[in-house]
């Protein structure tokens, strides 16, 4: 029998792995080398730092990242050592799709504008950017695509430069992982230079990690109002924020956007399916039951006299409301952590039926659009 040790805040395994392994749970943060030496497994979210530090002369032979992003991985330790690690590519992408939403359409609330005279750069079109992308063009903003290697790969046409992205864009939200070095280095894609080139009416919105944003210029640029606003989820140095730069945001929250309970499940289930396909345990196809509900999964929307813009935030509040997150935060930066933790019940839209009341401007298609994945 494999012996697997947990991050304890990996939802749905309670029982799922008990049967056929030792399943020790532990919090991320505090997995030391000791925990791992007689381990053959290693579930992980990014709080675990997976160097040799951790490793060396540990029994480890996988390891598993219930999350998209693996920067907390030394990957290149693992492969020398023949560690064989895996991520969840993909597994939050409509959450965080979900998250950038709610996003804008407060945006349109707060600084008084119309989807469809704004335009948004998207840097970095994976499986998050895609989804970011249909959103956009769903709701009617005009999208530019901005992604080197994949315009290295495929052609140049459909993507522009980053300097296009700066010139035209009025939102620039960025969906990158962190890569510190090498070409496609990401770290500070968001530089001084960067932000110089900005138009004062410009909203940066970063949900991938903290550092492709640098936060003291970002808090410069926001403080000598050389742009219009910016919106994080990600910060340098989580979970000891700034709080300077917190307070000149339109929204902080807790590095949570992709913490929807059907990514969270994606992003599990994952991670399970790789770890049986690696030790042959016969769950390749599992997947988490009775994911929780809402007490109401009926949205009642009364469309009569109202704009595109409010209808949607509507919608999008009733199953998201990004304010409460934002507000949470403000009111106890000291429990960041704490509130990814017991992060509350969140499911996608799709999760909800949508009854839209006297929609006479065919709300019900640009719905469809939305929440079609």
């Amino acid at each position: 029998m494999i012996k697997l040790v947990v991050d304890d805040k990996i939802p749905y395994l309670k029982g799922v792995l008990e049967p056929i392994a030792n399943v020790v749970f532990l919090p991320g943060s505090k997995i030391t080398r000791d925990d791992l030496m007689d381990a053959d497994a290693l579930f992980t979210r990014t709080r675990t730092k997976c160097n040799a530090a951790l490793l060396e002369c540990t029994n480890v032979k996988f390891i598993a990242t219930a999350t998209i992003g693996y920067d907390h991985i030394d990957t290149n330790f693992c492969d020398s050592k023949g560690i064989k690690w895996t991520n969840a590519p993909g597994c939050n992408s409509s959450s965080v799709q979900q998250y950038i939403a709610s996003a804008l359409l407060f945006l349109c609330k707060k600084h008084n504008f119309k989807l469809e005279h704004r335009s948004l750069g998207v840097v970095g079109v994976g499986n998050v950017g895609k989804k970011v992308v249909k959103l956009a063009e769903a709701m009617g903003l005009k999208v530019l695509l901005n992604d080197p290697p994949r315009a290295r790969m495929e052609g140049s046409c459909g993507f522009v430069i980053s300097d296009t992205i700066i010139k035209e864009c009025d939102i620039i939200t960025f969906h990158v992982p962190l890569n510190k070095e090498g070409d496609d280095m990401t770290k500070y894609l968001a530089d001084g230079h960067f932000f110089t080139m900005l138009r004062p009416d410009t909203i940066i919105i970063n949900t991938s990690r903290g550092p492709v944003v640098n936060n003291d210029v970002l808090k410069l640029a926001l403080k000598e109002k050389r742009i219009a606003g910016a919106i994080l989820d990600v910060w340098e140095h989580e979970p000891d924020i700034d709080i300077e730069l917190m307070n000149l945001l339109d929204i902080a929250t807790p590095h949570i956007a992709g913490y929807s309970f059907d990514g969270k499940a994606n992003g599990t289930a994952m991670s399970v399916q790789a770890l049986s396909k690696f030790f042959n345990l016969g769950l390749d196809n599992w997947y988490p039951s009775g994911i929780e509900k809402p007490q109401n999964l009926l949205l009642n929307i009364d469309c009569k006299g109202k704009l595109k813009e409010e209808v949607l935030y509507e919608i999008f509040s009733s199953s998201y409301n990004i304010e409460a997150d934002d507000k949470r935060l403000r009111a106890s930066v000291a429990n960041f952590e704490k509130q990814r933790g017991d992060y509350p019940l969140r499911r996608e839209l799709d999760a909800y039926t949508v009854n839209l009341l006297n929609d006479d401007h065919n709300f019900k298609t640009i719905l469809s659009n939305l929440i079609n994945k």
